[in-house]
């Protein structure tokens, strides 16, 4: 893991019921160990959401945000958490998509794993640039105009992707190398 220090530094883990149990609770224990403070933003009145743990449902985790009241200006990164469940929820509010939309056109770094690219997809922020993803979602990447490889972590500019679970190590230090460097 990188041994950097995010103190001050304030991330934003937008997920909804259905995330995958570790690709939420395994990068905000990393980036919290890193000096980060980590909110989790979740869409309605709901003051926890509950994982996907690898074939049934998981834990719960607090909702330290509701969307109604989240401000990308607070930030500085949004993670996105996959599942299956949880980012085909995401990718159609809009006001997730105006979330994720306010990271990117900041220069903020906008990581995804997983399933998690489908908001970006969905947010209008895939074409032309270099990606990864679950394989499923490579031919939505690919359609949507990304440039779709298949590694654990993909930079490009202030995006990040990785691929599965395995890949949570990588993709947490990304992030963290990347608020490091903000």
């Amino acid at each position: 893991m990188a041994n950097k220090r995010l103190d001050g530094r304030r991330v934003a883990v937008v997920a909804t019921d259905g995330f995958e149990q570790s690709e939420l609770t395994e990068p905000k224990r990393l980036l919290e160990e890193a000096g980060a403070t980590v909110d989790v933003i979740a869409p309605g009145d709901a003051s926890s959401i509950k994982g996907w743990d690898k074939k049934d449902w998981g834990k719960d985790v607090a909702v330290d945000v509701q969307l109604e009241k989240a401000d990308a200006g607070r930030y500085d990164a949004v993670v996105l958490p996959g599942g299956v469940i949880n980012p085909d929820k995401l990718r159609t509010d809009e006001k997730v998509l105006g979330l994720v939309k306010q990271f990117a056109e900041a220069g903020k770094p906008v990581a995804a794993i997983c399933h998690g690219p489908w908001t970006l997809i969905n947010a209008g922020l895939v074409k032309d640039r270099k990606v990864t993803s679950w394989p499923s979602v490579r031919k939505d990447l690919e359609n949507a105009g990304a440039k779709w490889e298949d590694s654990e972590v993909v930079k490009d500019a202030n995006f990040i992707t990785s691929r599965k679970p395995d890949d949570i190590p990588a993709f947490a230090n990304a992030v963290i190398e990347a608020l490091a460097a903000a």
